[in-house]
């Protein structure tokens, strides 16, 4: 599993870590499959995906968020990556939960679990009233999964993603232990 330091958490079925360039081989899979270009419209170079895990331990030193690898803990597969992530909309700050699962992990409940580890770090660790799921409309996955964990369309706008202007959809799931509006 590498640098204890690295950890962020586990859950029974996954481990979280920050990301380092050990991981550039699987993040540059992760960011070129299919399913990622059609959701982000972008084909990832080598330049970009050394300029993401340079962003992810840049957002890790300076804000203490960004991006972390997902493994499996029975295989120490590299499963995907996951953040929990301050985002701005229509000049609004919203804590947002945002994952990449690699193909041969989908259907099987990972990003379930992974979502859920996030939303309860939000909810006990940091004591947020809510979090938001940013989803592309056509992302079928994604809705299942933050309506499976009890998140609720509340609006759509348009963000710019890579110079691109793409509709998305937010799910927002409050804290249940917080009587928030």
């Amino acid at each position: 599993m590498g640098n204890k330091s690295k950890l962020f958490g586990q859950t029974q079925r996954l481990i979280f870590r920050k990301a380092d360039l050990d991981d550039f081989d699987e993040l540059s899979k992760l960011l070129n499959q299919t399913s990622v270009k059609n959701v982000w419209e972008k084909d990832f170079n080598n330049k970009d995906v050394k300029k993401w895990i340079e962003n992810c331990m840049c957002s890790y030193s300076n804000t203490g968020e960004g991006f972390y690898i997902i493994q499996h803990k029975q295989t120490n597969d590299f499963v995907g990556q996951i953040s929990l992530s301050q985002d701005t909309i229509n000049n609004k700050i919203y804590y947002e939960i945002g994952y990449i699962l690699n193909e041969k992990y989908t259907g099987q409940g990972l990003a379930t679990e992974a979502a859920k580890h996030m939303t309860e770090f939000a909810f006990e660790i940091m004591n947020l009233d809510k979090v938001i799921f940013e989803i592309r409309p056509n992302n079928i996955k994604s809705i299942k999964v933050a309506k499976r964990l009890g998140a609720k369309e509340t609006q759509s706008f348009i963000k710019d993603v890579f110079g691109k202007k793409i509709k998305h959809v937010i799910y927002e799931l409050k804290n249940p232990h917080k009587n928030c509006r």
